[in-house]
């Protein structure tokens, strides 16, 4: 059968000759991991503000001066100072409008699982699951790739923590440490050490329960390559209940994170933002004959999102 492109939502290459396996597959999008290793705001109809309290540590630095601990004395004199600022966080909206004309599938391998009659020309049940639940992949992926590399001056994007020259943490600087080169099996190991060794010493000294370095899946096989190589393959050996360590702190392996970068942080310092989470997944199907007589499905998605620091001075960022 000739190929097929109508300049309408879909095309179809197809050899079709009236049986069909019932199968559909569709190339690997990435999950959205990112969110399980953050703070997750929702509710948030138009911006939150994320309060940030500072002062009256003492030690070194600018606390030094507004000290909350005295010496004792008898009387009471009032000392110190606490400071309270706010970050705004602000999700974009985005969307999904997606238009298919049903005479695309009735000529092709979909006419089997419809029922007879021009008005009940609905898409058949194995290829409306698989749309959908390819459109809530791509939606997935993408929030996942703009976590971290999302520019806010494209259209459909928010801005992303690591996002060049306009990145979060360019904007809001974080702890900076600059790589020697792309990561190599030979290399990773004193790469990541090093970005470890750059990590504040208060948010280290205690490695906080939700303190993870998040790497890229590339960056994470090529440090398991480094580790089998000097045999510790038992000791990295994977499954679904394993949870990855480099020098006592937790790895989060997050498929829009960057190569050849690396970040130290905790999910408490991470926030993503969005009106409700489940807004990502609710997925639209809308049959247009009753309302405009047209033989057109419309799919359509609705939701926000957006990502900001709280203490961007606790954040290391190797790149």
């Amino acid at each position: 059968m000739a190929d097929k492109a109508r300049g309408k939502a879909l095309d179809i290459t197809t050899n079709y000759c009236g049986d069909h396996a019932g199968q559909y597959i569709a190339a690997a999008l990435k999950e959205s991991v990112t969110t399980g290793y953050m703070t997750m705001l929702e509710n948030i109809k138009y911006e939150r503000n994320i309060s940030l309290l500072s002062g009256g540590y003492g030690g070194s630095g600018d606390d030094a001066a507004i000290n909350l601990v005295q010496a004792r004395t008898c009387d009471f004199t009032n000392a110190g100072e606490l400071a309270l600022a706010d970050k705004t966080l602000k999700p974009v909206p985005l969307q999904i409008n997606y238009q298919i004309c049903k005479q695309d599938i009735v000529d092709d391998w979909q006419a089997a699982q419809m029922k007879a009659g021009q008005w009940n020309t609905a898409l058949g049940a194995d290829f409306s699951t698989f749309l959908l639940s390819r459109i809530a992949g791509i939606i997935a992926q993408h929030s996942e790739n703009n976590i971290w590399t999302g520019a806010a001056a494209t259209a459909g994007q928010f801005e992303g923590f690591t996002t060049a020259g306009t990145g979060v943490f360019t904007t809001d600087p974080v702890t900076t440490v600059a790589i020697g080169g792309a990561f190599t099996v030979s290399t990773v190991v004193a790469e990541l050490t090093a970005c470890l060794t750059a990590v504040p010493s208060a948010v280290y000294s205690h490695i906080a329960e939700d303190l993870y370095m998040y790497v890229s899946p590339t960056t994470y096989r090529m440090y398991i390559a480094a580790m089998s190589a000097e045999g510790y393959i038992n000791a990295y050996s994977m499954n679904d209940q394993y949870q990855p360590f480099f020098e006592g702190v937790k790895m989060a392996v997050c498929p829009g994170m960057p190569d050849n970068q690396a970040v130290v942080a905790q999910a408490s310092n991470l926030f993503y933002g969005t009106d409700l989470l489940s807004d990502e997944t609710e997925i639209r199907v809308l049959d247009m004959a009753p309302i405009d007589g047209s033989d057109n499905i419309r799919i359509v998605a609705k939701y926000t999102g957006g990502v900001q620091t709280g203490w961007a001075s606790d954040i290391t960022w190797a790149s």
